[in-house]
């Protein structure tokens, strides 16, 4: 298992260094869905299902906008032949990528197979060691309060950003019918000229 983890690693470490090297766009935004790919992988070996499946989730949905973006601002020429170093590379990365998955799911334990699991520990420790009654308050406060901190603050940053788009496309109401902002006129210092 030791061995599938840091093969996945090194795949992710390379696959990363690749995406940053590669000049052309769409190869990259690939390159990056392949990353994505295998670290849902590994988060799924590493006992964290839940983690697994949101990676799996975002990366479809972040790949196909980039995807989307690129192909709008494609910077390659029309009609270039893909060499046959890339095509064999890519294809090379997808068979291995699909080889450790292979052999990261026959390495996982067999379905219904009972074995320890966190949240085992969690139900049998919670109350006497944070004094909740309720398991999921003593994990999301006790035990994961810096991660409930983080979700907190990230969700706190996405509504800020959106308002401020929001302002900015509807505007502060101080625009005239032309489009601009209704500003007093100035003189050449500076400063507004006297109203008539």
């Amino acid at each position: 298992m030791d061995t599938i983890l840091v093969g996945f690693a090194v795949f992710l470490l390379l696959g990363s260094a690749a995406a940053l090297a590669m000049r052309n766009l769409l190869s990259a935004v690939i390159t990056v869905g392949l990353v994505g790919m295998g670290l849902s992988i590994l988060f799924l070996l590493l006992g964290a299902p839940d983690i697994a499946i949101t990676q799996v989730v975002v990366e479809v949905i972040v790949v196909t906008v980039m995807i989307r973006v690129t192909t709008r601002t494609a910077d390659e020429e029309r009609g270039r032949p893909r060499s046959l170093v890339a095509v064999v590379a890519g294809v090379g990365a997808v068979l291995v990528l699909v080889g450790a998955a292979l052999a990261a799911f026959a390495s996982l334990p067999a379905f219904g197979a009972s074995r320890a699991v966190p949240a085992d520990w969690y139900l049998a420790h919670a109350e006497p060691a944070t004094g909740a009654t309720n398991v999921v308050t003593a994990i999301l406060l006790d035990f994961r309060g810096y991660d409930t901190l983080g979700e907190v603050t990230v969700i706190l940053a996405a509504i800020a950003g959106a308002l401020v788009i929001a302002r900015h496309i509807a505007g502060d109401g101080t625009r005239d019918a032309g489009g601009e902002p209704d500003r007093a006129p100035q003189t050449r210092n500076g400063e507004e000229a006297p109203h008539a």
